[in-house]
């Protein structure tokens, strides 16, 4: 799968913006829209490579990419690295 320079325009939640920017529980709820978006990623890494503070992004509250930001410093392109996981094939699980 490609990387969706215009995702923005087939993004699940493109209707209903509103309810993505929202507080407490709700975010769970809001959560759920990006399940099934097919540009879960693209809208990820325009989050954390733009510092966007509010909202639910890429399936992520605004808590869980300031955890996510914190752990990973050196990331210097979210875009980068997603779109290298994206397209690499899986590792096998190690054996025990």
């Amino acid at each position: 799968m490609t990387w969706n320079e215009s995702w923005a325009t087939v993004a699940v939640c493109k209707e209903s913006q509103d309810a993505l920017f929202v507080k407490g529980a709700e975010q769970n709820r809001a959560k759920q829209l990006c399940r099934s978006c097919p540009v879960k990623l693209e809208c990820l890494a325009e989050a954390l490579d733009n510092d966007i503070e509010w909202g639910i992004w890429g399936g992520m509250t605004e808590r869980e990419r300031r955890a996510l930001l914190r752990r990973r410093p050196n990331v210097t392109s979210w875009r980068t690295l997603l779109e290298a996981a994206r397209t690499s094939p899986a590792k096998p699980p190690a054996l025990v």
